[in-house]
């Protein structure tokens, strides 16, 4: 279980839901029994947050590892700093945070494995003594993903203005128009006819057009918010490490 324990770096953790926490930066060892005791979590999308989780009752379900921790609980642990061993008052209160007997009289946990210089015939991950006479040299990859987030909101809003119209239209009037003609045989019948003296009045009706102004609401067009997508391409630097190797000694081949 303890060499299988070794390999867990770079797995998924998941808390006592399902939840995912994130991935196994790396391990901390007990200096005096070598044992995995706490694992280092990156629980951030670019390597901002790392968390220290106990791995006492956690168990590998596939390529994922499920810790008995709820991730509020996890998100809240005491910060530490990475890259060097625990210190016992770091050690304790991480203990007494996860709610875990504590041990006062035990060793400080040891530096994650990799961590610092080696020591000779020490290690017992996959580059170890215990394993094989190979070495096995690993270096991180950049895994670069993407995530979904608003960025803004657009409404659409139709509101009444008023505004000035002008047009022309044509309309019509009647004027009086005077015509006189003379007597002539061919109308002097019509022009006798009646006294020869009168007093009489003739009245003539005119008429016009005036401007009458209606209104009424015409539908003019469809308007709608739609989203198109578009794709462009952003440069991301980060540092990995990678772990070289070198060859010492007088041997020749």
């Amino acid at each position: 279980m303890e060499s299988t324990m070794l390999q867990w770096r770079g797995h998924q953790v998941i808390d006592s839901t399902g939840d995912r926490l994130g991935t196994i930066d790396d391990l901390y060892l007990d200096e005096e029994t070598d044992t995995a005791e706490w694992a280092l979590v990156n629980m951030g999308l670019f390597g901002g947050s790392l968390t220290l989780v106990p791995l006492a009752g956690a168990v590998a379900e596939g390529d994922q590892i499920r810790v008995p921790f709820e991730k509020a609980r996890v998100k809240a642990a005491p910060v530490v700093t990475a890259d060097r061993a625990l210190s016992q008052p770091e050690e304790q209160e991480l203990y007494e945070y996860y709610g875990l007997p504590y041990d006062q009289s035990a060793p400080d946990t040891g530096l994650p494995t990799g961590a610092g210089e080696p020591k000779p015939d020490s290690g017992h991950d996959t580059s170890g003594p215990t394993t094989d006479s190979a070495m096995t040299r690993s270096e991180e990859e950049l895994r670069v993903g993407t995530v979904k987030r608003e960025t803004g909101r657009v409404r659409l809003r139709k509101y009444i203005t008023t505004e000035q119209v002008q047009t022309s239209v044509p309309v019509q009037r009647e004027e009086i128009r005077i015509e006189r003609e003379p007597i002539t045989e061919a109308n002097a019948g019509a022009a006798m006819d009646g006294p020869a003296l009168s007093e009489e009045e003739h009245e003539v009706v005119l008429e016009s057009e005036e401007v009458v102004v209606d209104k009424q609401v015409v539908p003019k067009e469809r308007i709608r918010l739609d989203k198109d997508v578009v794709t462009e391409e952003r440069q991301v630097t980060e540092e990995v490490r990678k772990e070289q190797v070198e060859v010492e000694g007088d041997a020749r081949p």
